[in-house]
C-alpha cells in the first residue's frame, strides 16, 4: 500500500545562511550604522536578537522573514516571542526555531485526516506522522489539505514515499 511519512524539519544549514544574510544587510543599512545590532544563533533551536531599540529588533525580525522566504525555508516553523528590554537600554526577542510534530500537533492532524472521509489511515511516529493509503491520489490530496489548512499551525514535508 503506498504510504508517506508526514514531517516538520528545519535544514539548519539554510538557516545559519539566511542568518549571515540578515547579519550583512543589517550591518549594510544606513539607519543601523553605530549601533550594536547582533543575531545570536545557539546552533539548535533558538535565536536571539539584541538591538538598541525596539524598532532594530523589529526591523531585523522583518528582514529575517524576508531572507527566509528567499531561501524557502517556512515561516511556520519559528515562533517569536515578544520584544523585551534586556538591561543598559537594549532590547531583545527570543526566537524558538521548532522541529518535528508535537503529540497535541499530531492530534490536530490526526482528527483532520480521520474527518476528511478520504480511505486513509495515519499514525503518529516518533515526530512524525506515517499516512497510509489504497490510492497514491489520496495521499496527495490529503497532503495538500493540510498545507492549505489553518489549522495545522506548522510547516509540513512529505518523505519517504513508498
Amino acid at each position: 500500500m503506498p504510504s508517506f511519512d508526514l514531517v516538520s524539519s528545519l535544514d539548519i544549514g539554510e538557516m545559519k545562511n539566511t542568518i549571515q544574510m540578515t547579519q550583512k544587510q543589517i550591518n549594510a543599512r544606513y539607519d543601523f550604522k553605530g549601533s550594536d545590532c547582533v543575531l545570536d544563533f545557539n546552533g539548535k533551536d533558538q535565536l536571539e536578537i539584541k538591538g538598541d531599540s525596539e524598532y532594530q529588533v523589529k526591523t531585523t525580525l522583518g528582514i529575517l522573514y524576508e531572507n527566509m522566504g528567499k531561501r524557502g525555508l517556512g515561516l511556520k516553523c519559528i515562533d517569536a516571542k515578544d520584544v523585551t528590554p534586556s538591561g543598559n537600554q537594549k532590547f531583545k526577542q527570543v526566537i524558538v526555531l521548532n522541529s518535528g510534530i508535537d503529540k497535541e500537533k499530531a492530534k490536530v492532524i490526526n482528527k483532520f485526516i480521520k474527518d476528511s472521509k478520504l480511505k486513509i489511515t495515519s499514525q503518529y511516529l516518533d515526530e512524525k506522522i506515517r499516512i497510509t493509503g489504497k490510492k497514491i491520489d489520496d495521499l496527495q490530496s490529503i497532503y495538500k489539505q493540510l498545507k492549505a489548512d489553518k489549522s495545522v499551525e506548522i510547516d509540513l514535508r512529505m518523505e519517504n514515499i513508498k
